[in-house]
């Protein structure tokens, strides 16, 4: 069992708008809900689940307004958390933005999108494309634009819509990994220690193809391997694996098999995250020097350690610099660098970055500041870099099969991109 009934609420606890699913729980039992909240908070002991007598609320907030749901029933509560977000999720995709304001003006369609999100207290037809097919939206009015039952409310799989077509069959895939770096770096020096290292991947697909298609994606999975008896020299240990809906999960822990029905165009088909010692891709070297406080010299050297075939596109070094700092004065090896005033940050922007290569950035300011100069934590160096054909982990897709009743013949295209996430390096 999922949820009895959905409320949103305002700010002050008032319901904005209600739907009772199973009748099982008094829509007034909502008026206890903002008075346990509030308690809770006082009390610093709330929690996303709240219980008043035997009625359990669970809520989530969104700008200004509470999305809740409530159940007496000892329900799968990560379900309705789910179910939550998507909530908010499908709800943005009609009004824009979701707000008191764009409840109140769209009361007919929240309801009728609230009857097909949910049956008798089970999620339903929770994808936004799916949706839009049969409740569009012309204004603040609703109009049905068939007043058939949509196949995909009966049909198992409530992601795709039957009759699809297209002249040619394509699939794009995008392996994209983000890197997490915090390393504390002393001045000129090749060494440091990492205080925060890990990589975290998506696999996006775009899908362009006719019918009701099942596709099986093959990755270098170390599982995998070992479970079919092949070396793990090119293999990756994937962690924290989240799929969407449309895979079957119970194929992937028998076989490691990611087999699917996808749904139209754009969606994430997963991601996952690898918890390892990652070398720095693009290494920072800096040194800053005062002189009694009428300027400041800065020579930052950046290396691109990763492979020499391989170029960093759309480099930013963003440097800190003294707050008080004026008249710039800069000269780079490679690129550009402009100061910004209004964030306290030098910025080298490259615009091509190869592998094994070393570049130089020097800048001078002045330092009109006679005020003592305060002790305090050197902000840290930041990275943006995006590298195309590259990925840190070592992820390959072996093979894309595409099986259809009809027989088409389709294209699986594949690209990798490593790029910056939480990239920092500190300096001491």
């Amino acid at each position: 069992m999922a949820a009895s009934a959905l409320f949103i609420l305002d700010l002050k606890g008032k319901p904005l708008i209600s739907r009772n699913y199973k009748g099982d729980v008094g829509l007034g039992e909502i008026e206890n809900f903002m008075g346990v909240l509030l308690q809770r908070e006082e009390e610093g002991t709330l929690a996303p689940l709240l219980t008043h007598g035997k009625v359990h609320f669970l809520w989530i907030k969104h700008a200004n307004l509470y999305l809740v749901a409530t159940t007496k029933k000892n329900g799968n509560a990560s379900l309705v958390y789910s179910f939550l977000y998507k909530v908010v999720e499908v709800f943005c995709e009609y009004f824009k933005e979701l707000e008191e304001e764009s409840i109140r003006d769209n009361f007919v369609i929240v309801y009728e999108l609230l009857d097909e999100l949910m049956d008798f207290g089970f999620p339903q037809t929770t994808d936004s494309k799916i949706l839009q097919e049969y409740i569009t939206q012309e204004g603040n009015k609703l109009e049905t634009g068939k007043s058939r039952v949509p196949t995909t409310v009966t049909n198992a799989v409530s992601w795709r819509s039957e009759g699809i077509r297209y002249k040619k069959n394509e699939v794009f895939i995008d392996v994209i990994e983000s890197v997490n770096l915090l390393r504390r770096c002393p001045q000129v020096s090749a060494g440091g220690s990492v205080l925060l290292s890990e990589v975290v991947g998506t696999i996006r697909l775009k899908v362009f193809l006719s019918g009701m298609p099942e596709l099986r994606l093959g990755l270098n999975d170390r599982v995998l391997f070992e479970l079919t008896g092949r070396g793990k020299n090119k293999s990756v240990e994937l962690e924290d694996v989240k799929f969407h809906q449309c895979v079957r999960l119970s194929r992937f822990d028998n076989d490691r098999t990611i087999s699917f029905i996808p749904p139209d165009g754009d969606f994430e088909l997963m991601s996952y995250r690898l918890h390892t010692q990652v070398k720095p891709l693009i290494w920072i070297e800096s040194v800053i020097e005062k002189f009694s406080h009428s300027r400041v010299e800065i020579m930052v050297k950046a290396k691109g350690q990763f492979k020499k075939q391989s170029v960093a596109n759309g480099v930013e070094i963003a440097v800190p610099v003294p707050s008080d700092a004026d008249s710039p004065k800069f000269k780079t090896s490679l690129g550009s660098a402009r100061y910004l005033p209004e964030k306290n940050l030098l910025i080298w922007a490259i615009k091509s970055f190869p592998g094994g290569k070393e570049h130089l950035m020097r800048a001078h300011f002045g330092l009109p500041s006679v005020e003592k100069e305060e002790e305090e934590g050197r902000p840290p160096i930041s990275v943006r870099f995006e590298i195309p054909y590259f990925t840190v982990s070592g992820i390959q897709v072996r093979y894309m099969k595409i099986i259809e009743k009809s027989g088409y013949q389709a294209l699986p295209w594949v690209r990798y991109i490593t790029q910056s996430g939480d990239y920092q390096l500190r300096t001491s």
